[in-house]
């Protein structure tokens, strides 16, 4: 079968969940037992977002391959259970950066070059080049909102592509808001009308209307958004708001969505075998305890900076069978004096990863009260070299205990910027000069790591070789790792070489781990990480025996 195309754009506002639909069709048309391949497209000018604020984009997704992209790739692999890639993520910024050096390669002939057709020829490439494993369907999420200016070259190249591929291959389906309006108690279907006019005001018509609600869409509604907007009555369906974006898939179930374009698109007739997402939200909504997770950071007034790591802490709830509560610490606010006030009530301790110096005494005061007060802790990338740092000045004596990040010239550099290091990866020495935050600077993407016997890591992996992902400059200073080790800190996780520490814990504490990689990358609700389960687990038991 020719592989089909499902083009998913958004109206009236964003973060209205493009994403999430995305991935929940995605999800429902494999258990029809299709192969599905996913893509994003990004309309903003930034190459890739791995030099955002996370203020401004939320959490920067790491795939495999080492790419930095796009926070929506990450709800693409929890809930489609397969890898993305450098392909997987498109931005302006990438497009006219590849178009640009084709020109000054000399590429165009001397031709002039245009968004059209050369950066609209660019875009359908890349979208195109995501079908090239014989997938049945590839669904491509195109980033922001219909009627930005930014937007056009990307609605028009996927315009184009219908009479390229032919219209039995093209599917677009609209996301859009039908707000409720409280007072008159009433939805209004006018923005959704306003959004399908601009779409088809630039040559698409949808073939399917999602509208995102408050409340369920009553019939009257949805046989008025037909009418309007052009579209088959049964083609308009209610994305209704729910307790956990786990039930959108049962949700889009319900509504026909998936039956709708099998037909659409003319795809093998078969049901959806949904047992596992059923399995999967009777244990979300039957939790049978609860336990309270702190999450020291800096970036929590914006809950989409540490998305993936929410989600994974859920995923290892559900494992558990409990609920968890998640509490956000601003590690700017913590202080020797008040840490024991702000954290006494948790049952477990999460510092994640992050960059810059802001916040990070109130991380390190966070990891101490959690080291003392045996409170199950867990620390990722940044806040693993934060616990070396605690342990660095609070158990060895190295009072001015550092990383270089914050403290250049610190006389104990117990993280510090490696120049040289091999990559298995490439099986090549790899060298960092730090004058750049990109690049080469960087280790990005999955490594290899393996485990010592007889740790806390050894029993959550149950096994002695792994690969996780990564994005971090420094690393932990090998030169301190006899002096550590020997004041009780046990370095449980290394390359394969022993060049590079990738986790660290203590015997005798119900659960203190750090590692240097980002395990929330690799979970998924059907398939929790190894990490966060035990993790969750500890703080279980930490609540149990309050």
């Amino acid at each position: 079968m020719k592989t089909k195309f499902i083009f998913i754009t958004g109206g009236v506002l964003s973060s209205l969940g493009k994403g999430l639909a995305a991935a929940s069709i995605g999800a429902l048309l494999q258990t029809r037992g299709l192969k599905v391949t996913i893509q994003k497209l990004d309309p903003y000018i930034n190459v890739d977002p791995g030099t955002m604020n996370p203020f401004q984009h939320g959490e920067v997704y790491v795939t495999e391959d080492g790419a930095e992209t796009d926070l929506d790739l990450g709800h693409y692999e929890r809930f489609l259970g397969i890898h993305m890639s450098q392909s997987s993520n498109y931005t302006s910024g990438k497009i006219y950066e590849t178009v640009i050096n084709k020109e000054r390669r000399g590429d165009y002939l001397g031709g002039t070059v245009q968004v059209i057709p050369h950066i609209t020829d660019e875009i359908k490439r890349c979208v195109l080049s995501v079908a090239k494993d014989d997938e049945d369907v590839a669904l491509i999420e195109i980033g922001g909102t219909v009627g930005d200016i930014e937007g056009l070259p990307f609605l028009e190249a996927i315009r184009q592509l219908k009479n390229d591929l032919g219209k039995e291959n093209v599917l677009y389906i609209h996301l859009t808001l039908v707000p409720y309006m409280r007072a008159a108690g009433e939805l209004k279907t006018k923005p959704t009308q306003h959004s399908v006019k601009e779409l088809r005001s630039i040559g698409i018509q949808p073939d399917i209307i999602l509208c995102r609600s408050e409340v369920p869409l009553p019939a009257d509604l949805r046989d008025k958004i037909a009418l309007f907007c052009d579209v088959d009555r049964d083609a308009v369906f209610s994305a209704v708001d729910v307790k956990s974006i786990y039930e959108v898939p049962m949700e889009f179930y319900r509504e026909g969505v998936d039956q709708k374009i099998a037909i659409l698109l003319k795809l093998p007739a078969k049901n959806a075998e949904l047992d596992s997402w059923k399995e999967l939200n009777r244990r979300i909504n039957n939790p049978k305890g609860r336990c309270r997770i702190g999450i020291v950071g800096k970036y929590v007034d914006l809950k989409e900076a540490y998305k993936s790591l929410h989600e994974a802490l859920i995923h290892g709830a559900v494992f558990n069978e409990v609920s968890v509560e998640l509490e956000y610490v601003n590690s700017e606010e913590i202080t020797p004096k008040n840490v024991e006030k702000r954290l006494k009530n948790l049952d477990g301790i999460l510092v994640p990863g992050g960059f810059g110096s802001r916040g990070i005494e109130g991380k390190i005061t966070s990891i101490k009260y959690a080291r003392e007060n045996k409170v199950p802790f867990f620390g990722i990338c940044l806040g693993m070299q934060c616990a070396v740092i605690e342990y660095a000045r609070n158990v060895l004596g190295l009072d001015k205990a550092n990383s270089q990040e914050f403290d250049e010239f610190t006389p104990d550099p117990v993280i510090y910027l490696m120049t040289e290091w091999y990559d298995f990866r490439t099986k090549k020495v790899e060298k960092r000069d730090g004058a750049s935050n990109k690049g080469g600077t960087m280790r990005l993407g999955s490594y290899p790591c393996k485990i010592v016997k007889e740790t806390k890591a050894m029993e959550a992996y149950g096994e002695s070789k792994i690969e996780e992902r990564h994005r971090h400059r420094y690393e932990f200073n090998k030169k301190y790792a006899e002096a550590l080790h020997k004041a009780g800190l046990v370095l449980s996780g290394t390359s394969p070489d022993e060049e590079l520490v990738e986790m660290v814990e203590l015997p005798g504490h119900p659960w203190f781990l750090g590692c240097q990689f980002h395990p929330e990358f690799k979970s998924n609700p059907m398939r929790p990480h190894p990490l966060f389960r035990e993790f969750i687990r500890a703080a279980t038991l930490q609540a149990k025996g309050r």
